[in-house]
């Protein structure tokens, strides 16, 4: 259990650094803000609420039940497997928030259109950091 808490703390670290480094990314290498469709913002956005609304989900039939099993049972390998993987699968929907964000901007939006996504993502990220199942 605790290698795994480690292993998925590490994962987050990554994961927050690299929301800084895209952030970084587009405005050095990011082209001069003009008019941007504003359909692909509109896509953009509704896709970001689906993905929250999907994180909240995987939270909730993976994450929280498999903590829930293992918080009784904490040698139980298939709940630490679903635990585990729910943690990474959350992470990897925030990280995609992250990158609708730089591909907004590498499309030639502006920052502060493209800092919405990075700082949701970057927020989730921190929110839903890994916590060790408390026994009852």
């Amino acid at each position: 259990m605790i290698r795994a808490l480690k292993t998925l703390r590490a994962v987050q670290w990554a994961m927050l650094a690299s929301i800084l480094v895209y952030g970084i990314v587009g405005e050095v290498v990011g082209p001069v803000a003009r008019g941007v469709d504003p359909a692909l913002s509109y896509i953009f956005s509704t896709l970001a609420v689906g993905i929250v609304g999907t994180i909240f989900v995987v939270r909730r039939t993976l994450v929280l039940r498999a903590a829930e099993n293992l918080a009784t049972h904490p040698d139980d390998g298939l709940s630490l497997n679903h635990w585990q993987t729910g943690y990474i699968a959350t992470y990897a929907l925030c990280e995609a928030l992250a990158l609708f964000g730089l591909v907004l901007r590498f499309r030639g939006c502006q920052l502060q259109q493209s800092l919405l996504f990075y700082v949701g993502a970057f927020v989730l990220l921190v929110f839903f950091r890994p916590r060790q199942p408390a026994s009852a």
